[in-house]
């Protein structure tokens, strides 16, 4: 075993799955989507090795306006309580995943350095990016992304990042703050088509994740709710690009 691993917000665990595999045990939080609350959560110290998760990103995602202009409210900004479980866990390590504007986690005592990291880095179909903050204790944070093992080539397939709705790109907000009801248009170049266009069939969206087509199969979701957990997730080939890193960095402290 790697090590006993701490995951906050784990939501429907495609970072955890990426950390299982890679030989982690991992314990996971409280999360709204069970019921649970980080607020009222409590770690004791020394009994984890390390803590990864990604803290709701709406309020720091470029679609935030187009969530607030759609009725949605914005989830509050959790990386404090991110941050708090860090300092009570005191775990030798963490990783904190969110999108590129998010701020870094304020975790005194640790070292920390940020990265960010395209799907398609890695072997992936998506132009998703995300932001990985890791930070260690007693001892200076490395450049994580040194770790990575880079795909030598991006593939030929290329999508836009799977959202929580399921289409090609977020709908489009016009002048009067309504939704513009818009399709898909033929892509120019051979890239992504332009326009919202239609919610992609769920098993699509575990394929653009890196998950089998019947992931969640027998989940006790809607088709909305699947929707929305794997579109928040972290595909699961850049969840594995970062947790052999993090194995990677380990082994190096070891050698």
């Amino acid at each position: 075993m790697r090590g006993l691993v701490l995951s906050i917000f784990p939501g429907i665990g495609m970072l955890d799955m990426a950390f299982e595999e890679a030989g982690f045990s991992v314990v996971r939080g409280p999360d709204l989507l069970w019921g649970g609350d980080v607020r009222r959560f409590t770690v004791p110290a020394g009994r984890f090795d390390g803590v990864i998760g990604g803290p709701p990103c709406k309020a720091f995602s470029r679609m935030r306006h187009i969530i607030e202009a759609g009725g949605k409210r914005l989830a509050p900004d959790l990386i404090p309580e991110y941050s708090r479980v860090v300092r009570e866990a005191a775990p030798a390590w963490y990783l904190m995943e969110n999108v590129p504007d998010a701020p870094e986690p304020d975790t005194p005592g640790y070292d920390a350095r940020s990265f960010v990291l395209a799907h398609r880095h890695v072997g992936g179909t998506t132009l998703r990016r995300r932001r990985f903050t890791f930070g260690t204790h007693g001892r200076p944070a490395p450049s994580l992304r040194t770790y990575v093992e880079f795909a030598p080539l991006e593939p030929a397939e290329m999508h836009r990042a799977v959202t929580c709705d399921g289409r090609e790109v977020p709908v489009k907000i016009g002048g009067s703050g309504q939704v513009k009801a818009t399709r898909n248009r033929p892509a120019v170049g051979g890239g992504p088509p332009p326009g919202n266009g239609l919610a992609m069939p769920f098993e699509e969206m575990c394929r653009r994740s890196d998950l089998p087509a019947d992931f969640l199969s027998d989940a006790p979701f809607t088709v909305s709710g699947k929707r929305e957990v794997v579109g928040n997730g972290v595909p699961l080939k850049m969840g594995r690009a970062v947790a052999a890193a993090v194995c990677r960095y380990l082994d190096s402290l070891a050698a």
